[in-house]
């Protein structure tokens, strides 16, 4: 495929993917009776999570475990949500989200519940992400493995 595709195949799968999550997002604050936190900046901010997960995804080899993929997407997403939060809701004041009163936070920011959160749900977005880019554009069928060892031969 061109680059020129690639770039426009990779925006769409961002936009795709970070709208989706917004969607998810929408529609439990809508249930959970907290409208009136959903913000536009959460789709900017899901658009720009779903960078690392699909870069990643499209990079890392087809031998390496899908749980250690979802590992490395998982925590490439809590880094750039640190990052967010650190410039959205300290630096500007916007207030988004406080996860100030989960055990194990960093400045009220990230917590090791959402970075496990993330991590489970990289698996299966790492595989829908996988099977979109090959729809479109072909070439080596996607494949996965689970193993925890690498088996070494002589």
């Amino acid at each position: 495929l061109h680059p020129m595709r690639k770039a426009v195949l990779s925006l769409l799968l961002w936009t795709w993917t970070g709208t989706t999550y917004f969607f998810a997002e929408v529609v439990f604050k809508t249930l959970c009776g907290r409208p009136e936190t959903i913000s536009w900046t959460m789709l900017a901010l899901a658009i720009l999570l779903a960078i690392p997960l699909e870069r990643f995804g499209a990079e890392l080899p087809w031998d390496c475990p899908l749980w250690l993929q979802a590992l490395i997407c998982g925590t490439a997403i809590i880094a750039a949500e640190l990052a967010a939060g650190l410039v959205l809701n300290i630096w500007l004041g916007m207030a988004i989200w406080d996860y100030s009163a989960l055990p194990g936070n960093l400045w009220g920011q990230i917590c090791p519940q959402f970075w496990a959160l993330w991590c489970l749900l990289s698996l299966p977005m790492i595989v829908i992400l996988d099977w979109l880019r090959y729809a479109v554009e072909g070439g080596e069928t996607p494949r996965y493995t689970m193993r925890f060892y690498r088996r070494i031969t002589p």
